[in-house]
Formats: structure tokens, C-alpha cells, sequence
């Protein structure tokens, strides 16, 4: 369940961090205007609340194993919202970040 529960909130944490993002995006490069860009240092906060709630205490292992889900994650991002094409390095990139989030976050440890 701890296992889930961790997947669970990258996952939450990437959609905040990346949303909040992309809003701060919108409203700045797009020229939306500052609703976008209130929003989206909204959703940052969030990620950053989110992100304390890993069941592991260690910040630094925290933050370098989700750096791999938001690589992913923007790929994952930029195709769904932006209609972006990875190419086969993407994916294979974005596929190693994953293994290593794995590796930081869940290889087991004496």
C-alpha cells in the first residue's frame, strides 16, 4: 500500500507542478492574462504540499525521484493538452527517468 500510496502522489504532484506550469505559461507567453497566472502559482503551492506527503521523510531522495516523474510527465502533458509528438528518444528518455525513479524511490535498502 506505502508503494501505491507514493505512486499516487507523484502522480498528483506532477499534475499540480506541471499544470501550475503551464497556467503560469498561458497567462505570461500566451498573453491570458493574470487569472492563468494566479492559478498557476496556486497549483505550484499545491505541488509542494503535495510533496510532503510522501510516506519517505528524506527530502532530497523525495525531490531527485520525482525530477524522473516530471520528466515523464511533461511529455505525458505536452501531448494530451499541447498536441506534441515525442519522438522515440523521448519516450526512451522519459522511460529511463522512470527506471530511476524507481530505483531511488523503492530498491531496497539495508
Amino acid at each position: 500500500m506505502t508503494v501505491a500510496r507514493s505512486l499516487l502522489l507523484f502522480v498528483l504532484a506532477a499534475l499540480a507542478e506541471i499544470g501550475g506550469a503551464w497556467l503560469v505559461w498561458q497567462g505570461v507567453r500566451e498573453q491570458r492574462g493574470v487569472l492563468w497566472i494566479g492559478a498557476g502559482f496556486v497549483a505550484l503551492g499545491l505541488y509542494g504540499l503535495v510533496a510532503t506527503l510522501q510516506p519517505n521523510a528524506d527530502f532530497g531522495r523525495i525531490l531527485a525521484a520525482y525530477g524522473g516523474v516530471f520528466v515523464a510527465g511533461s511529455l505525458g502533458w505536452g501531448m494530451l493538452v499541447d498536441g506534441f509528438r515525442p519522438d522515440r528518444w523521448d519516450v526512451v528518455g522519459a522511460g529511463v527517468c522512470l527506471l530511476g525513479v524507481l530505483v531511488i524511490m523503492y530498491a531496497p535498502r539495508g
